[in-house]
Parts: structure tokens; C-alpha cells; sequence
């Protein structure tokens, strides 16, 4: 049925509307975290709704290049959400970088905001300490499995409900140590911020001063 007008224009129907924009950003949030894609009957069964509203669901996003289907019946993202994501990571890297300049100081370790990509970790903004002559050299681009290094150990462990730190040593880089965690409250963005140095990162400050930052980066990015 279609919407009710009013003079030509839809009237509002908030909670439907919501309901349906909730979906579908639930569609993109599975289908951002299955790298092989998912079949119409397994987005069904995780929002627990029928076939044929998850049919309409991805014929919208399939329209805005959202999501793909395959010829083996499967959806997948599109290149809509690639264009919308390196749209975003600029975004990111603004907000993200005084909280990181002021943890990279803090700990005199280089400091960086990474997100996930599929099963991918991505660093999106890497700060340098000002006061540290010596220091680990981490790049904007640098990407590695999620299961290794602090930084998606952090986002992998978010999954699971888990939000304490992880503490890595010699797995991205010999002789540099890790420490990360996940960034709390983003609906839609897994991410992490985190520290490497050359040295332990085992003091407790340097752990609380990661967390303190990860939480001013949720509120930032959430306005």
C-alpha cells in the first residue's frame, strides 16, 4: 500500500519509516562483517523478518549500488558503501586527531584511530608523539589481518562483547608493543584507538589514557 498524501507530498509515517531505514542499515552492517556475502534466508533469520521484506530491502540498495547480488544468489556490498566510506575517513581523521596527538604525548608512543574493513584493519590517522626522539613508524593506509596486532584484536574482541585492552608485542613489527581499544557506542563503525612504542606499554596510565581517548573520539564523532 502506498504512503498517504497530503496535496501530492508523502505524509510522514515516522515509525514505519524508521523502521524500514533501520533495516536497512542492518542489512550493511551483516553484510560489512561476512566477507563472502550473505544469502536473502540468512539476512532474514538475523533480523528476524521474511524473505520477501528482505527482497525489497536489498532491490533499494541495489538501485543505489549499495549491494550487489551475485550469480550465486548471495549480497554483497557494492561500490556505493566504498564511495561513502573513503567519504567518511576524512571525516574521521579530523575528529580523531587532537584526541590523538594529546594520547600520543601522553604516552610517548605513536597513536592511531583504525577501523575495519570486512576482516581487514585500516588505519585511517596515525599522530606522532611531539616530546619522543624515538618512536614506531605507523602509516595512514596500513592494513593487516584483525587477528593480529592491538588494533583489531581491540575491534575482534568488541564483537564478542568484550571492550578491556589488547596488548600485543613483535606481531605487526619486531620489537614494537601494542596496546588498544575498541571505540564504544558507534553504531555501524567498528573501530579502535591504540598506541605502539618501542617500549612496554604494560603501565597502567598509558592503559587508562588509551580508553580516556577512545571514549573523547565516541562522543566527538557522535556530536
Amino acid at each position: 500500500m502506498s504512503d498517504p498524501t497530503v496535496s501530492g507530498e508523502p505524509r510522514a509515517s515516522a515509525p514505519e519509516t524508521a523502521q524500514t531505514l533501520d533495516r536497512g542499515l542492518e542489512v550493511l552492517h551483516l553484510l560489512s562483517r561476512s566477507s563472502g556475502g550473505l544469502t536473502v534466508t540468512a539476512l532474514a533469520t538475523a533480523l528476524g523478518v521474511g524473505r520477501a521484506v528482505i527482497y525489497r530491502l536489498v532491490a533499494t540498495l541495489q538501485a543505489r549500488d549499495y549491494v550487489i547480488r551475485t550469480e550465486d544468489g548471495r549480497v554483497r556490498l557494492g561500490l556505493g558503501v566504498t564511495r561513502l566510506h573513503l567519504a567518511v575517513r576524512p571525516m574521521l581523521a579530523e575528529v580523531a586527531t587532537p584526541m590523538l596527538q594529546a594520547l600520543a604525548d601522553e604516552a610517548r608512543a605513536t597513536a592511531h584511530l583504525t577501523i575495519a574493513e570486512g576482516e581487514q584493519a585500516l588505519a585511517v590517522a596515525v599522530v606522532e608523539p611531539t616530546w619522543s626522539d624515538f618512536h614506531v613508524s605507523y602509516r595512514v593506509g596500513s592494513r593487516h589481518p584483525l587477528s593480529r596486532g592491538a588494533a583489531g584484536l581491540a575491534i575482534l574482541r568488541a564483537r564478542d562483547g568484550e571492550h578491556g585492552l589488547a596488548v600485543t608485542s613483535g606481531e605487526l613489527q619486531s620489537s614494537a608493543h601494542g596496546l588498544a581499544v575498541a571505540i564504544p557506542d558507534l553504531p555501524g563503525l567498528e573501530a579502535s584507538v591504540g598506541v605502539v612504542a618501542l617500549q612496554e606499554l604494560g603501565a597502567p596510565g598509558v592503559g587508562a589514557a588509551v580508553q580516556s581517548a577512545a571514549a573523547a573520539i565516541s562522543a566527538a564523532l557522535r556530536g
